[in-house]
Protein backbone atom coordinates (compact mmCIF):
# COMPACT_ATOMS: atom_id res chain seq x y z
CA UNK A 1 0.00 0.00 0.00
CA UNK A 2 2.37 2.91 1.07
CA UNK A 3 5.56 1.06 1.23
CA UNK A 4 7.35 3.73 -0.20
CA UNK A 5 5.07 6.98 2.13
CA UNK A 6 6.89 8.27 5.77
CA UNK A 7 3.87 10.24 5.76
CA UNK A 8 1.75 6.92 5.05
CA UNK A 9 3.60 4.92 7.63
CA UNK A 10 3.74 7.64 10.75
CA UNK A 11 -0.19 8.21 9.95
CA UNK A 12 -0.35 4.61 10.46
CA UNK A 13 1.65 4.30 13.12
CA UNK A 14 -0.50 7.21 15.02
CA UNK A 15 -3.78 4.95 14.11
CA UNK A 16 -2.79 2.00 15.54
CA UNK A 17 -2.05 3.68 18.93
CA UNK A 18 -5.01 5.87 19.05
CA UNK A 19 -7.29 2.39 17.74
CA UNK A 20 -6.08 0.67 20.46
CA UNK A 21 -7.24 3.11 23.56
CA UNK A 22 -10.27 3.96 21.29
CA UNK A 23 -11.33 0.10 21.71
CA UNK A 24 -10.41 -0.64 25.36
CA UNK A 25 -11.91 2.62 26.70
CA UNK A 26 -14.87 3.64 24.19
CA UNK A 27 -16.56 0.94 21.85
CA UNK A 28 -18.95 -0.76 24.26
CA UNK A 29 -19.71 -3.19 21.70
CA UNK A 30 -18.72 -7.12 23.69
CA UNK A 31 -17.99 -8.73 20.14
CA UNK A 32 -14.87 -6.32 19.85
CA UNK A 33 -13.67 -6.49 23.79
CA UNK A 34 -10.63 -8.68 22.86
CA UNK A 35 -9.12 -7.63 19.72
CA UNK A 36 -5.60 -5.74 19.05
CA UNK A 37 -4.42 -3.77 16.28
CA UNK A 38 -1.03 -5.60 15.08
CA UNK A 39 -0.41 -3.06 11.98
CA UNK A 40 -2.42 -0.37 10.17
CA UNK A 41 -1.07 0.08 6.35
CA UNK A 42 -2.25 3.48 5.27
CA UNK A 43 -2.87 4.36 1.37
CA UNK A 44 -0.15 6.73 -0.45
CA UNK A 45 -3.34 9.15 -0.74
CA UNK A 46 -3.98 8.72 2.83
CA UNK A 47 -7.53 7.66 2.08
CA UNK A 48 -8.19 4.33 2.79
CA UNK A 49 -6.71 2.02 5.94
CA UNK A 50 -6.24 -1.67 6.39
CA UNK A 51 -5.87 -2.46 9.68
CA UNK A 52 -5.07 -6.24 10.76
CA UNK A 53 -6.19 -7.29 14.12
CA UNK A 54 -6.01 -10.86 16.17
CA UNK A 55 -8.49 -11.63 18.61
CA UNK A 56 -6.87 -13.15 21.93
CA UNK A 57 -8.74 -16.65 22.74
CA UNK A 58 -9.77 -17.09 19.36
CA UNK A 59 -7.42 -19.06 16.55
CA UNK A 60 -8.82 -18.27 13.17
CA UNK A 61 -11.96 -16.09 12.01
CA UNK A 62 -14.94 -15.56 14.19
CA UNK A 63 -17.26 -13.20 12.33
CA UNK A 64 -19.05 -11.94 15.10
CA UNK A 65 -15.55 -9.91 15.80
CA UNK A 66 -15.47 -8.79 12.85
CA UNK A 67 -19.22 -7.64 12.33
CA UNK A 68 -18.66 -5.69 15.43
CA UNK A 69 -15.56 -3.94 13.90
CA UNK A 70 -17.42 -2.88 10.58
CA UNK A 71 -19.82 -2.02 12.57
CA UNK A 72 -18.03 0.65 14.86
CA UNK A 73 -16.00 1.96 12.22
CA UNK A 74 -17.31 4.91 11.74
CA UNK A 75 -17.17 5.77 15.23
CA UNK A 76 -13.71 4.93 15.12
CA UNK A 77 -13.29 6.97 12.12
CA UNK A 78 -14.82 10.00 13.33
CA UNK A 79 -12.48 9.38 16.82
CA UNK A 80 -9.82 9.21 14.96
CA UNK A 81 -10.39 12.37 13.38
CA UNK A 82 -10.62 14.32 16.60
CA UNK A 83 -7.74 12.68 17.97
CA UNK A 84 -5.32 13.15 15.51
CA UNK A 85 -7.32 16.41 14.69
CA UNK A 86 -6.69 15.70 11.04
CA UNK A 87 -8.63 17.40 8.23
CA UNK A 88 -9.22 13.93 6.19
CA UNK A 89 -9.64 10.34 8.00
CA UNK A 90 -8.93 7.39 6.39
CA UNK A 91 -11.63 5.26 5.84
CA UNK A 92 -11.27 1.96 7.58
CA UNK A 93 -10.91 -2.13 6.34
CA UNK A 94 -11.07 -4.54 9.31
CA UNK A 95 -8.99 -7.79 8.32
CA UNK A 96 -7.98 -10.49 10.92
CA UNK A 97 -3.84 -10.88 10.80
CA UNK A 98 -2.99 -14.32 9.47
CA UNK A 99 0.46 -13.57 9.16
CA UNK A 100 1.40 -15.41 13.09
CA UNK A 101 -0.18 -18.42 11.78
CA UNK A 102 1.56 -17.84 7.92
CA UNK A 103 4.72 -17.93 10.06
CA UNK A 104 3.64 -20.95 12.96
CA UNK A 105 2.86 -23.51 9.81
CA UNK A 106 6.19 -22.31 7.77
CA UNK A 107 7.63 -23.21 10.82
CA UNK A 108 6.16 -26.62 10.93
CA UNK A 109 7.29 -27.57 7.77
CA UNK A 110 10.68 -26.30 8.11
CA UNK A 111 11.09 -28.51 11.06
CA UNK A 112 9.52 -31.64 8.96
CA UNK A 113 11.97 -30.89 6.09
CA UNK A 114 14.48 -31.06 8.20
CA UNK A 115 14.09 -34.09 10.57
CA UNK A 116 16.44 -36.90 9.87
CA UNK A 117 14.30 -39.70 8.23
CA UNK A 118 13.98 -42.89 9.72
CA UNK A 119 15.14 -45.60 7.12
CA UNK A 120 12.82 -48.96 7.80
Amino acid sequence: MASGNPRARRLGEQIQRELTELIRREVKDERVGNVTITHVEVTGDLRNALVNYLVFGKEGRDPRVQQGLDSAAGFLRGALGKALKIRHTPSLRFELDTAIERGVRLTQLIDAANKPRDEA
